[in-house]
């Protein structure tokens, strides 16, 4: 039987349950899980090693790379810009990136790239993985580029290009870099440990990510044009999370270093009114923003049916959610945080075995039966 390290609220005993089958019955190496009610901590759990060979225990203050649970920072932030006025999700892109304008780019609102819906999942021209640390190029290129379809006409999930985009966007507002104004105006304030870029000093702490079995990788189920352009261009290789130019870079669609407790304590802010750990970063309606539904239908890169708000997914899509005020993200391998509005309640769960999946497996999944059964008792 796995040690469970941590904290819960006996009423949320069932969830410790599930988190620790996950290591019992379905293998799981390191992990944790972090959920709030109405603003308050009821589970802080965590268990495991943090490496493959098991030499590294997994500790309180582990951390570990998201992948796509990064996006729900980068909304955040713009959901931050938009609740103080310097953000209008309405406006066209070009009208605080101008060069955005080109080729066809015009009429693309902001909303169109908080919601997958700009006609940009990836990159027309070739790219390496070094061009991800180079914001200027990436950006300028995006800019410049043709869409894959109509904007706004269907979902297409943009997976790394999400990031560049609306983070250009912060940029072009605040003058700063997206990671800058993240940590500045939410992960400090909150005393989270959640960044878009890692210092060195922190490498010690971070869990080494487990790539998915042999044949399980993005690339390999890429089985349309789009997604195989998105996850082979340039290539996602977990293992290049390990190295010091990935963790220093600033990629806000993909390369957070966090835990599920960092996750939760932000996240908060949208199921809990605006306000964290007893600090209102936004106002209710501000943060309610995030269901404000953008665009539904056949994602034409993941092949499923979404439904996407400003930022983060919604109800009525194939990931199954209780109801109509909850929102949530997952990223590759497994990671995955769910905001309750109705119930005020915010849960996350990272990891570093990765499993081949891009929207959360049955590990997350479970925790989260787990929650809303303790939920409704």
């Amino acid at each position: 039987m796995i040690e469970v390290h941590g904290t819960h609220d006996p009423r949320f005993a069932g969830v410790v349950a599930a988190f620790a089958a996950n290591f019992d019955n379905d293998g799981d190496v390191g992990a944790s899980f972090c959920a709030t009610v109405a603003g308050e901590t009821v589970v802080d759990i965590w268990a495991g090693h943090a490496d493959a060979a098991r030499t590294r225990p997994w500790e309180r203050d582990t951390l570990v790379n998201v992948y796509s649970t990064t996006k729900t920072m980068c909304a955040l932030t713009a959901l931050l810009l938009a609740d103080r006025g310097e953000l209008d999700f309405g406006q066209r892109v070009a009208h605080y990136w101008p060069e955005f304008a080109a080729a066809g780019k015009a009429d693309v609102t902001v909303a169109q790239l908080m919601s997958h819906a700009a006609g940009l999942s990836g990159f027309r021209e070739k790219m390496t993985k070094d061009d991800m640390y180079d914001w200027a190029k990436v950006t300028s290129l995006l800019a410049a580029q043709e869409p894959f379809w109509a904007p706004g006409t269907a979902p297409g999930y943009h997976a790394i290009t999400q990031g560049f985009l609306v983070g250009e966007v912060i940029r072009r507002i605040t003058g700063q870099t997206p990671g800058t104004v993240f940590r500045t105006e939410i992960a400090e304030p909150l005393g989270s440990d959640f960044h878009i870029g890692l210092a060195a000093s922190e490498d010690d702490r971070v869990a080494e990510l487990i790539p998915p079995p042999p044949g399980g990788g993005i690339a390999d189920i890429a089985d349309r044009p789009l997604t195989a352009n998105m996850a082979t261009n340039p290539a996602v290789d977990p293992r290049e999370t390990r190295t010091r130019a990935w963790r220093a870079a600033e990629i806000p669609a993909a390369n957070g270093q966090g835990n599920a407790r960092s996750v939760a304590e932000i996240q908060t802010l949208l199921s809990n009114g605006g306000v964290s750990k007893g600090k209102r970063i936004l106002s209710e309606a501000g943060a309610r923003r995030v269901l404000e539904s953008q665009i539904k239908g056949d994602d034409l890169v993941l092949g499923m049916a979404v439904h996407y708000g400003l930022g983060l997914g919604l109800a009525g899509g194939l990931t199954p959610m209780p109801h109509d005020e909850c929102c949530y993200w997952g990223g590759y391998g497994g990671s995955l945080v769910i905001n309750d509005l109705k119930a005020r309640s915010t849960m996350a769960y990272a990891m570093n075995k990765m499993a081949s999946t891009t929207t959360g497996d049955l590990r997350a999944f479970n925790l989260a039966i787990a929650m809303w059964q303790a939920l409704a008792a």
